[in-house]
């Protein structure tokens, strides 16, 4: 699991540090005690070095929990979870929705729904190429009301119906194949 790596990505660049740390988390980092602006740069270099950064912004920071958040719920909580997203992202931050909304529509220039919508699509393009899932079993693992409704924003975001990016990837394997 990515957040799993990155978990353990930073506690081991923490200690390789000599940061005394009490929880990480995916997107943040809870030290013991404030550390001088060296010490702080250092660690920065150290987790360039592996895509990561340290975001000291407050908005920045929220930002990033309400992108974890999607990315988790969507990717890897295998319970699943009917939510209304909203309450689940409140409930996780602690925040008003309309004040995280307005936030992240104005830094990100979208939507968090779209952003959301976009990481169902994701993760619906990695069941079809799998190729273990029928449409009708990712529309329901992906909560949509019907595959009409699934297709249909499927094409919006991708601009191909679920069943040309099966072909697609099909026709690939077997150029692949025959190369």
């Amino acid at each position: 699991m990515v957040s799993l790596r990155c978990k353990n990505l930073v506690k081991s660049k923490l200690e390789k540090l000599s940061i005394p740390y009490y929880n990480v988390e995916l997107g943040y980092a809870e030290l013991t005690h404030v550390v001088d602006d060296a010490t702080l740069h250092s660690l920065n270099i150290e987790l360039k070095k592996e895509g990561l950064e340290i975001l000291d912004n407050h908005n920045a920071i929220i930002i990033e929990k309400i992108k974890n958040i999607i990315i988790e719920l969507v990717h890897y909580d295998e319970s699943n979870p009917l939510v209304n997203l909203s309450d689940y992202i409140t409930d996780k931050l602690q925040l008003d929705y309309v004040y995280l909304s307005n936030l992240f529509t104005k830094v990100k220039g979208q939507t968090i729904q779209q952003f959301y919508i976009h990481h169902k699509i994701e993760k619906a393009k990695e069941l079809i190429l799998y190729d273990e899932k029928n449409f009708s079993e990712i529309a329901d693992i992906l909560h949509y009301s019907s595959i009409a409704h699934f297709s249909n924003q499927f094409k919006k975001i991708t601009g191909v119906t679920p069943s040309l990016f099966k072909k697609m990837k099909f026709e690939r394997d077997m150029n692949i194949e025959n190369l």
